[in-house]
């Protein structure tokens, strides 16, 4: 369970959206009988960011492979807004969700499955190949054709009983889950597969959850100020849920916790599983968890300031102590960015836990600092990469 867990980053964002459709799948019956409530843009917006992920950290859309640029990039973060507004407001974007996302789920299964076929590189070769490789034909295809059914389904819902299209996407999500499977043992056995596309718009996963971290922040504190007003419906639910999902894609692609970094080990990958399920159902299932994820987040947000505030601020007492030497301005900001951010960590987890200490105008306004705070973190670090590779080039 401490071993360095191998799983490719293509195939922890499959597991997590088999389970999803899994989980969705399940509730559905109970919904369809009444017996729990069901909030379908939570369900929609969640899978939007999912793909938002994708095209943010791996350059894949639902439409195929492109080359990683910063039109991508940036297509990847409007996506990725798209989910996050669709999960926290009802219907403020009207059909805009269900368009999207049956474009990515039907027209983009049906592309799919047209290059399958189509690619020297896919369905000729792994037939030729034969082994492993020839199930992924069969693994892919059915994902397709579930994807072009789920996204008809989107798009005009009442063309099936709601227990039936809970089995569509029962089915769905198995598949996803085998061929994520599937995927794990050809990457282990061939690599080279599990390559990501080149571009120079790409980004490593930390630095892209970073990105759609700094834009889940923004938004969110953006909209609480017309929340608080009374002016916009908002789900809390969703929100909460979004933001675990958020954390435990950090955990299993990077082992980033909200406690601070971690080795990316097996124990990580089967805490972070469980975890996102809870994002997954409060979602879905609007109010049934908000007391168990409050207490939760809110615990996670403060003893996480804590210790980031202790690992930022030791060492910077430790030189106050030692000799001095120069310390280069972008250091001394990204120690700024730091302490401000576990600060903020830590009032954002306090007004969870202690109802009406910080207005909740005022936690809007923070939240939104905070997002911002990470948007520049991300810029510094940018210039840190760039100062090294600059002195490593001149040694």
């Amino acid at each position: 369970m401490f071993k360095d867990a191998d799983l490719d980053l293509e195939v922890v964002i499959l597991f997590l959206a088999g389970m999803t459709m899994t989980i969705a799948g399940i509730l559905l019956f109970p919904v369809s009988s009444g017996l729990l409530p069901y909030y379908e843009n939570g369900l929609y917006g969640l899978l939007l960011f999912f793909f938002a992920v994708q095209i943010v950290a791996l350059g894949k859309t639902p439409f195929g492979e492109i080359r990683r640029s910063k039109p991508l990039l940036a297509a990847g973060v409007l996506v990725a807004a798209t989910g996050i507004v669709t999960c926290f407001v009802p219907d403020i974007l009207a059909r805009l969700p269900r368009l999207a996302l049956a474009a990515c789920l039907g027209l983009g299964g049906l592309l799919q499955l047209v290059r399958m076929f189509a690619s020297k590189e896919k369905f000729s070769t792994w037939i030729e190949h034969g082994g492993i490789l020839k199930y992924l034909a069969p693994a892919c295809g059915a994902v397709y054709l579930l994807s072009m059914s789920i996204g008809l389904l989107v798009w005009k819902h009442e063309l099936l009983p709601v227990r039936t299209t809970a089995a569509a996407v029962l089915a769905y999500g198995a598949a996803i889950l085998a061929l994520a499977i599937l995927l794990r043992k050809v990457y282990r056995l061939y690599p080279e597969a599990a390559k990501i596309p080149e571009g120079e718009g790409g980004l490593p996963i930390d630095k892209a959850m970073i990105l759609l971290t700094g834009v889940f922040m923004l938004i969110l504190g953006t909209l609480l100020v017309p929340v608080n007003l009374g002016l916009i419906p908002f789900s809390g639910s969703a929100q909460l849920g979004l933001l675990v999902v958020i954390q435990a894609i950090q955990m299993l692609a990077s082992g980033s916790t909200p406690i601070g970094p971690f080795r990316r080990s097996w124990l990580m990958i089967a805490l972070g599983f469980p975890f996102a399920a809870l994002g997954v159902v409060s979602c879905i299932v609007p109010g049934v968890l908000v007391p168990v994820l409050t207490l939760l987040i809110a615990v996670l947000n403060v003893a996480g300031g804590l210790l980031g505030l202790k690992r930022t601020l030791a060492p910077m007492l430790e030189r106050k102590e030692g000799p001095r030497g120069p310390v280069p301005p972008v250091l001394v900001r990204l120690n700024l960015v730091q302490v401000a951010m576990n600060l903020v960590s830590v009032m954002f987890g306090a007004s969870m836990l202690i109802a009406n200490l910080i207005p909740g105008r005022i936690i809007g306004v923070i939240l939104a600092a905070n997002g911002a705070l990470l948007l520049y973190l991300l810029h510094l670090l940018g210039l840190i990469e760039k100062m090294a590779s600059e002195a490593e080039a001149r040694a």
